[in-house]
């Protein structure tokens, strides 16, 4: 009787044991990452042969594919909010991708309901740091950061005290970017103006240059950045022989008036990226920032009006930030309409930045308001 009551019981357990392990299995192999596919998408809102940030993302990601053997499908000149960015997920699906990296601000918001639904097999990256989804996730270069010390000069290299800065639109990305830029000019010359226009576009070259034009005859701006697609504001600097501090890209062909670029090595952000996703840790984090730290953020090559007690100044900053003594924004901090955005000793968290900087600081001047 005790001998066939442990039999039973002995049957029971490895019965109870066969299923747990059934379960165990069924449940790991849900939550295992899926196999990377060696098949990538891209997909950009201008043409990639235009010098530019759609070309400079397009060669970034293009020379980090064929460093890791990654064949690369992409679709270029999609504008947003049109129904194009849709089809084309539905061609690089086709294509059989198995992640598709979203190159412009928009494209997020405008296919998020289909991204869990209709391409759950399929990993998204996008630039917008306000859309997350269990396969979409925002990656992102920390380019205020090189922003930061494009405005540590041009508050030094200004005479007349006001700089003009051209910026498409009014999200969190060129907020950001706004932001560094003045309290690095406020860094080293807390009397110069930083004077912004909107084109609201992320290309309109004859508005980019009219706004450039105006912020230097109306407002006498000797200095002049942008944040934009194409370097038309660079073009009508050189055009009136201004000084000018380039974005997305290094300049050439100009004059050194061409003083720097705010640049990242888009190959190395890219090959960073892939990495991340071939290891099956892509959607780890709902955001993922690289900067001066991993050497992906920074300045390109000087002009020569560009003084050397000038250049120790930018090398000062950006040791510190790499060192963590200066976080860009950190301490007090006011916004244009006198609140306080982040109080003595705090910093303001990467989330913030991304996703709900919205506002500028104290110090932001708009075009024609004077």
């Amino acid at each position: 009787m005790n001998k066939t009551i442990s039999n039973i019981l002995l049957a029971f357990g490895l019965s109870v044991l066969v299923v747990t392990s059934l379960m165990v299995y069924r449940f790991d192999s849900e939550i295992l990452p899926k196999a990377a596919v060696k098949k990538i998408g891209f997909i950009t809102l201008g043409d990639i042969n235009v010098p530019g940030w759609n070309s400079a993302h397009y060669n970034g990601i293009k020379t980090a594919c064929e460093k890791l053997g990654i064949e690369l499908v992409y679709r270029d000149n999609v504008p947003e909010n049109t129904g194009d960015c849709p089809k084309a997920i539905e061609e690089l699906s086709e294509a059989g991708v198995g992640m598709i990296f979203l190159c412009s601000y928009d494209y997020a918001a405008e296919v998020f309901d289909e991204v869990e639904e209709k391409y759950s097999h399929i990993d998204f990256v996008t630039n917008s740091g306000e859309a997350h989804a269990r396969n979409l996730t925002a990656y992102f270069a920390r380019m205020y950061q090189g922003r930061y010390l494009a405005g540590v000069l041009a508050g030094m290299r200004t005479k007349s005290n006001v700089i003009g800065y051209v910026a498409a639109i009014p999200n969190c990305e060129v907020c950001r970017g706004i932001n560094a830029f003045t309290l690095g000019v406020r860094r080293t010359n807390p009397q110069a103006r930083v004077v912004v226009a909107w084109t609201n576009y992320w290309e309109d070259p004859p508005r980019e240059k009219e706004l450039a034009r105006r912020l230097i005859e109306e407002e006498g701006a000797d200095l002049l950045t942008y944040h934009q697609d194409e370097r038309a504001v660079a073009d009508t600097a050189e055009e009136l022989g201004v000084d000018f501090i380039g974005y997305n890209e290094t300049l050439t062909g100009y004059s050194d008036h061409n003083l720097t670029s705010v640049i990242c090595s888009w190959e190395r952000f890219y090959e960073n990226v892939i990495e991340r996703y071939l290891k099956g840790e892509l959607n780890s984090l709902s955001n993922n920032w690289i900067g001066l730290e991993q050497q992906a953020v920074g300045l390109s090559e000087y002009s020569p009006r560009v003084t050397q007690p000038m250049r120790l100044a930018v090398d000062k900053a950006r040791q510190e930030m790499i060192d963590g003594k200066e976080l860009v924004f950190s301490g007090e901090i006011y916004d244009l309409a006198g609140n306080i955005r982040c109080h003595p000793g705090e910093t303001v968290s990467d989330n913030a930045l991304l996703e709900s900087m919205n506002w500028l600081v104290k110090g932001v001047e708009f075009l024609g308001e004077n």
